[in-house]
């Protein structure tokens, strides 16, 4: 079987699932062509996985500062470019294709007919999940960003829908979590508003990650590039993290078992749904601006929620394997079955 797999880059979470896919997908013996969008090409990183990947420009959101600027949005999106690139993507030799929310793919596979599956946390959408901060705009650009033929909507919950748990590896949990550590990774905030912020905490540990690191002047504040490898190792042993309301970096945090405080990309309905859904799980914490009095209580709070999550993406890579059958809730459940709750104390 010969795959064409598109994957979002605008944010680094589904670039993480696309990792854990790949390596199945490999495990499998399919052949799989990798194409990214999203970001500039030179801002991608720890991409060897993907064995030589295609790029195009595609469509993003431009942030600042915590928010959304629509007027930026539409005068970076390209719309010819965006057309010229599905034009010329040729998917005739191809299978199968998925998409990870990934545009150009989507309507590429669409106008030519191509079966397409998209396994993603925004497909999740499609379903009555919690939702906030969601209008028709809203709505209208979810459903029609990417659009596929059948939605795989990955959650932390199922919510009484036909969705699964999140795409993402089964981590080695460090027994020696230091209980003042904390990652803070705010890519889309001002980044000297937040260290500003979090300077007078100083019996705590912060290290910042971010696109562009700045210099810290404090002691306790420790500023670093994007880094796979660093940001895995850091995350390994801190005891909790504060982080924009992304999917993949939370799903991460619950099954390591660490404290999670959410601040959502203001005007984003997938963020500010999530942070619902984190709060009315009870697996996070959340705050809608950058709030000293929020962090403060949230760094002296000693329980955190561990979620451990089953191999989801060999579930999904068998299911491909056996031709794609129409998903049943019961498949669902039997996966979901493996998915266990456990309160744990911050030491």
């Amino acid at each position: 079987m010969k795959i064409f797999y598109g994957i979002q880059g605008t944010g680094n979470g589904h670039i993480t699932r696309g990792r854990i896919m790949a390596k199945e997908l490999q495990a499998a013996d399919l052949d799989v062509t990798y194409q990214f969008s999203g970001r500039p090409q030179d801002k991608f990183f720890d991409m060897e996985v993907f064995n030589g990947h295609q790029w195009r420009h595609g469509l993003t959101f431009v942030t600042e500062k915590g928010k959304i600027n629509h007027l930026k949005t539409v005068w970076h999106s390209k719309p010819l470019r965006f057309l010229d690139d599905i034009n010329q993507l040729d998917l005739s030799s191809y299978d199968l294709v998925i998409c990870d929310y990934e545009p150009v793919t989507a309507w590429a596979a669409r106008r030519q007919n191509k079966k397409t599956v998209g396994i993603s946390h925004q497909y999740a959408f499609q379903y009555n999940i919690p939702r906030a901060g969601n209008d028709l705009i809203s709505e209208t650009i979810m459903q029609n960003y990417a659009p596929v033929n059948t939605n795989i909507g990955l959650h932390w919950h199922h919510f009484d829908q036909p969705l699964l748990p999140p795409v993402i590896e089964t981590p080695y949990v460090s027994q020696q979590n230091q209980k003042n550590k904390i990652i803070v990774y705010l890519p889309f905030e001002d980044q000297r508003y937040v260290m500003s912020t979090l300077a007078p905490f100083k019996s705590f540990d912060f290290f910042m990650y971010s696109p562009e690191v700045i210099p810290s002047m404090h002691s306790h504040i420790y500023c670093n590039p994007l880094s796979l490898q660093g940001f895995q190792r850091d995350l390994s042993d801190c005891a909790g993290i504060i982080c924009n309301a992304g999917f993949e970096l939370a799903s991460e945090s619950l099954q390591l078992g660490k404290k999670i405080l959410v601040k959502p990309l203001h005007a984003q309905m997938e963020q500010v749904s999530n942070a619902l859904a984190l709060h009315t799980l009870g697996y996070g914490q959340m705050m809608h601006t950058i709030d000293a009095t929020i962090i403060e209580q949230w760094l002296h709070e000693t329980r955190a929620i561990r979620v451990t999550f089953p191999n989801t993406a060999r579930y999904l890579v068998q299911w491909i394997q056996d031709g794609m059958p129409q998903i049943e809730q019961s498949w669902c459940d039997r996966i979901w079955s493996e998915v266990r709750v456990i309160p744990v104390e911050i030491s």
